[in-house]
């Protein structure tokens, strides 16, 4: 009897515990429904990881459910960031005949605090009543489950946030959403303490289930889905394998994917979709870029039905072969120019060359020995002396019946002969990858709306492991996507977004956005991802920093090209600065991409040259002197480092090779811009691309420092090399050491340096850069730097301090005695500094009513801050109150 009335109470508990977790009414679902995953990053991932679906079809076999994900990175109750015509979420949900919906909120609002807590109570309230009164499939109001968000873990790693302070507040919206579905009579998913059990749970195994404390892996949403299904049915879920099931159920949801999350939406349902083209000629009937994308999109939707009908017959215990068969057509259309020219071979297009006095030009790869090189966007070279390309073949993106993807390709000169004769595909299958850069052991690849580090685990050369690190990054045209991907001293690295989008991406200190365009600023070791040049651009195609870490922007379609830090990170246009002087003012536009020359290789002339590379009009490299100009710099143009007569000739990138050679990329191309022609126009080219190898003979090439596989000591000696990419990858190589081995060896060197060396300043900048790659805060290197001798230390510690900000004391006083310093360029970086912090929104105001009261006279005041208006500005920023 005693035993029973355990028992009894066990059940009871039991029975709580799913009221809590569900609310009164249970979740019912019927055959046929569509069941709609609305929400943010934690719903997002889950069409890539497939764990919840999977369970339901398993559970409901014979079903025939359709799921769809409607969830963005991002996304809030009240507020979903879109581009321009994406479709209301309201249209979504109508479109997709959504009978049931998940809904995942909370996590973004609850960075309003205690302050909008009241205002996302009311939103949510406003949402639940709205929505259970639509009939979105025609069938009846939508059955919908509420779900909090799961709180942050708390990772054995110096280098993730503390996740205290955000579960506080994650604990408040979670109990706040409880109330407002219980009083909306809607079920809801407590998964803020679900989480925590799990991590709980975790810790005991001596595992993770997030890796940056925010959104879980693969192996943690497996872990939640399982908790969801139990709380969802108050059972377990179904045994056996299910792990074919989830395969085809993730095939399908990558369908859906590039469907609902269609790279080039301004062109296939925003602004540009409306521009109208000749079919064959200025004669012919005219046809949009929408109607033909449109059709496009009919076919993704009927391919993914047809993943419908497989994971129906494998959730059954059989399987089906998908037949595509049934795809609705696209018209073909000719293109509106008819006088392209024929394509020259690689190596006849460099007699149509004209190269800088003392230079020539060498094939290193094309297409005619390599086939998979085709329209390469980006390249840079790995620690093992290897090129690196971004191959996009596919441009301007995959069509629904594209069988062959875009490729990150790894090419070798092993014979040292100056031509590529091995290529490695390290990664295939992708569409638009615009962008890369090196990390630790693996790869930072832009594949909007995802940044993925992808890794070769098995040493084979190929990639075999990926994380989304970053979602969110809009790709409303995917020639403004997230590109010129480059790493700066300190280790942090830096995407350019272009026009037309609208990003959002989840952080540990909220969410971040941007209309339009962009330059962001990402540190993959810590996680951290900020605005860093929200300033009007287009385009900022090209972006690089000098030896002293100075930033060079160049805004590709604009024509500008700017000094960096002249651009404030947090302000908002228009107290941001209204105008951004150019640096250099460059004939010809636009440009994809920029380099510096620092190679012993070329003569003195050439050294810290700015290179500008240009695809229309003026076709070819721009070389430019740079010189010292007040807090800024000037530019002056030089003989061109390359240009070409050819019209197909389209220099992207250019890059530094180990031997001090210059290799630049050639698009090869007949047809630029989408503005021009239509999207799908026959003659963009997917056929051609070529890399080209500039050397200068009268000067031997130089020995490659050997990097990959060096000790912490030798790497560190590579620190004081003048050319760039040699210590850019020496930094790279010592990422991969041990933190603490390195930290404390960088101490001994530093120590050890001659300080009568002429570039002794420069070597102790390094020591603080190599801190600062490895995220360790040496305030007293810092503080000594601030007071160097040389300015461009302490311009550069400045701004070190700048990203330090929130780990060193009192970083204000530091900052205002910065702000005093003798150099334009020290106090140039100060008031830069200042906008980062950001401390209230009135400090932003007051530093940029620093532009509205200088003198519009003076065509560069912006960079040439007198003492007196910086301390202005500063004081204006120092006397406000806190918000």
């Amino acid at each position: 009897m005693k035993s029973v009335r355990i028992l009894s109470r066990v059940s009871l508990c039991f029975a709580a515990l799913m009221s809590r977790q569900v609310g009164a009414a249970s979740l019912e679902i019927k055959p046929g429904d569509h069941i709609c995953i609305i929400g943010n990053t934690l719903a997002d991932r889950m069409q890539h990881h497939g764990g919840l679906e999977t369970l339901i079809y398993a559970k409901y076999p014979k079903h025939d459910l359709v799921f769809r994900n409607l969830a963005v990175a991002g996304d809030e109750v009240a507020f979903r960031h879109r581009s321009e015509n994406f479709g209301s979420p309201n249209e979504w949900l109508t479109k997709t005949k959504a009978d049931v919906i998940f809904a995942f909120f909370g996590f973004n609002e609850s960075f309003g605090g205690e302050a909008k807590l009241d205002k996302f109570k009311q939103d949510l309230d406003k949402f639940l009543k709205e929505t259970k009164e639509k009939n979105y499939s025609g069938k009846g109001a939508p059955r919908v489950v509420l779900f909090s968000p799961i709180a942050n873990e708390k990772l054995n790693d110096p280098n993730a946030p503390d996740p205290t302070v955000n579960n506080e507040r994650l604990k408040k919206y979670t109990s706040a959403m409880s109330a407002g579905a219980a009083s909306n009579g809607v079920p809801f998913v407590d998964l803020f303490a679900i989480s925590q059990q799990l991590y709980a749970d975790a810790v005991k195994k001596n595992q993770s289930l997030t890796f940056d404390t925010l959104h879980l892996t693969e192996a943690g949403d497996k872990l939640l889905a399982l908790e969801i299904f139990k709380a969802l049915f108050a059972e377990n879920p179904p045994a056996g394998d299910v792990e074919k099931l989830r395969a085809v159920v993730n095939e399908k949801n990558a369908e859906w994917h590039a469907r609902y999350r269609t790279v080039d939406g301004y062109n296939v349902y925003g602004g540009r979709s409306l521009l109208s083209f000749p079919k064959a000629g200025p004669e012919s009937p005219k046809i949009t870029n929408r109607e033909i994308m449109q059709e496009e999109m009919s076919q993704r939707d009927v391919k993914t039905a047809n993943r419908d009908q497989r994971v129906w017959a494998v959730a059954k215990g059989g399987d089906l072969k998908v037949d595509d068969s049934n795809l609705p057509p696209v018209e073909a259309i000719q293109s509106n120019k008819q006088d392209v020219q024929p394509f020259l071979s690689g190596i006849e297009a460099i007699k149509h060359m004209t190269l800088a006095k003392g230079c020539v030009a060498n094939l290193f790869a094309s297409e005619a020995e390599f086939p998979e090189l085709v329209n390469p966007v980006q390249m840079t070279f790995d620690t093992k002396g290897r090129l690196w390309v971004a191959a996009w073949a596919s441009y301007p993106e995959r069509t629904p019946t594209s069988t062959n993807g875009d490729s990150l390709l790894v090419f070798e000169d092993t014979n040292g002969d100056g031509k590529a004769d091995k290529v490695t595909h390290y990664l295939d299958n992708l569409n638009c990858p615009t962008g890369f850069q090196f990390y630790k052991d693996g790869v930072l690849v832009m594949q909007a709306p995802d940044l993925w580090f992808v890794r070769d685990t098995n040493g084979d050369g190929k990639a075999d492991w990926k994380e989304r690190v970053l979602m969110g990054m809009d790709s409303a045209d995917s020639h403004h996507t997230a590109n010129s991907m480059v790493l700066d001293p300190g280790g942090a690295m830096y995407l350019s977004d272009g026009v037309f989008h609208r990003t959002q991406v989840e952080t540990a200190t909220g969410p971040i956005r941007n209309n339009d365009a962009c330059i962001y600023r990402y540190e993959p070791l810590t996680h951290k991802f900020e605005r860093y040049a929200p300033y009007g651009f287009a385009n900022p195609h090209g972006r690089v920093f000098d030896y002293w870490g100075n930033d060079l922007i160049t805004d590709a379609t604009g024509n500008h090209t700017y000094f960096g830090p002249a651009i404030s990170g947090h302000l908002d246009y228009p107290a941001r600065h209204s105008d951004i002087k150019q640096f250099w003012d460059r004939p010809s536009r636009p440009c994809p991409g920029t380099g510096i020359l620092t190679s012993r290789h070329f003569p003195d002339e050439f050294q810290g040259n700015f290179l500008n590379c240009n695809v229309i009009g003026f076709q070819g490299i721009f070389r430019v002197k740079v010189t010292e100009d007040g807090a800024g710099l000037k530019g002056e143009r030089l003989e061109d480092l390359v240009k070409s007569d050819d019209p197909n000739f389209r220099p992207v990138a250019v890059n530094v090779a180990p031997d001090g050679s210059v290799y630049f990329l050639d698009w090869a191309n007949q047809l630029i811009g989408h503005m021009q022609h239509h999207i799908r126009d026959p003659n963009r080219d997917h056929q051609h691309g070529r890399i080209y190898r500039i050397t200068y003979p009268g000067r031997p090439l130089l020995k490659p420092a050997k990097v990959d596989g060096e000790s912490v000591e030798k790497l560190l000696d590579l620190l004081k090399e003048p050319e760039n990419d040699v210590r850019t990858r020496a930094k790279l190589e010592l990422s991969k050491h041990d933190s603490a081995k390195v930290i404390a060896a960088v101490a001994k060197w530093a120590t050890a340096l001659d300080a009568k060396d002429k570039n002794y300043e420069h070597h102790l900048t390094e020591a603080l850069w190599i801190n600062q790659w490895h995220n360790v805060v040496n305030e007293e290197l810092l503080k000594k730097l601030l007071r160097s001798r040389d300015y461009h230390t302490r311009a550069a510690a400045t701004r070190v301090l700048c990203y330090w900000r929130d780990r060193v004391r009192d970083p204000l006083a530091l900052l205002e005695i910065q702000a005093r310093d003798e150099s334009p360029r020290v106090r140039l970086e100060a008031i830069r500094a200042c906008s980062f912090f950001k401390t209230s929104k009135a400090a932003d105001v007051a530093l940029g009513a620093l532009d509205k009261e200088a003198n519009p006279d003076k065509p560069d005041y912006y960079i040439k801050y007198t003492l007196d208006e910086t301390m202005k500005a500063l004081d204006k920023y120092l006397n406000q109150k806190p918000e």
